[in-house]
């Protein structure tokens, strides 16, 4: 097994694949403790909706980059979740209910009266869940991602404290003179870009999982929101490289193998929370 990862590890395209998903999976983590918190997490399931919609027009257009397509219209996807949110007269669930299922839809038509390819299912599911176009990345599109995964990251170091108390206080924190509403639109973009992101390596429909699981998995050990944030970090980092070492070895797809991997995880530290008397 060791010899064989090895030779694998030889192969550059293997290199990109881990180095793009080891950035996304920490950028996701490091996002989904704020997401969880905020009981935000479903906004990322319904931007990954978007993102689907916004990738098939942008392969109907035949976009020599479909994400400079995708980023823009996902960012604004989140902006409207969350105004719509806020809107007394539209429940936050009932606003990403209709966006999501909607762009799902769009989506699927475009793509089917305007054929892309002869294996529309298969160009479909491959964006739902995930394809071997994590294998196939170019140089410049692992400098896109690096660009990006820092940016959420150095999003996050600073604005640390400032995050940290609108999760945990949003009134406290307007009354404090933060600007709440400012940082709320912040992550709900940062969300937008990671969703994206996500796409390439689990798929649209898998892509909240990066973000919801490592959090709820820290969040049975540990209190503290450092600790919660170094240990989401920690196994988002942990599934991703072992995700693609057994997606190697086995034949498994990439995507499915880390979300998996992560519901493991999950279980471990229920039930590791649960003995301990932490949970």
């Amino acid at each position: 097994m060791i010899s064989t990862l090895q030779e694998y590890m030889s192969y550059p395209f293997v290199r990109y694949a881990l180095f793009v998903a080891v950035m996304i999976s920490l950028s996701s983590a490091l996002l989904g403790v704020i997401l969880v918190l905020k009981r935000f997490s479903f906004i990322g399931d319904g931007l990954s909706h978007v993102a689907f919609g916004a990738m098939a027009i942008a392969s109907v257009m035949k976009l020599t980059n479909n994400l400079w397509f995708v980023f823009p219209v996902t960012i604004v996807a989140a902006i409207l979740l969350l105004w719509t949110g806020q809107n007394k007269k539209i429940n936050g669930d009932a606003a990403i209910a209709m966006i999501s299922v909607g762009a799902l839809a769009v989506g699927y038509l475009m793509m089917n009266l305007f054929k892309t390819s002869a294996n529309i299912s298969g160009d479909v599911c491959s964006t739902l869940f995930g394809s071997t176009s994590l294998l196939t990345l170019k140089e410049e599109d692992v400098w896109l991602c690096l660009a990006m995964s820092l940016v959420v990251i150095a999003v996050f170091v600073v604005y640390y404290y400032r995050i940290f108390a609108v999760t945990f206080d949003e009134t406290f924190a307007r009354a404090a003179g933060l600007r709440a509403s400012a940082y709320n639109l912040l992550v709900a973009s940062v969300t937008a870009v990671i969703i994206v992101l996500a796409m390439n390596l689990v798929g649209s429909l898998l892509a909240s999982a990066l973000i919801i699981f490592p959090a709820l998995s820290a969040m049975r050990m540990f209190k503290s929101f450092r600790g919660v944030t170094l240990c989401s970090s920690v196994l988002a980092l942990v599934t991703s490289v072992f995700g693609i070492a057994i997606s190697i070895l086995a034949g498994t797809p990439v995507g499915s193998t880390i979300v998996v991997l992560d519901i493991v995880m999950f279980i471990f530290f229920a039930v590791a929370g649960r003995v301990t008397g932490r949970g």
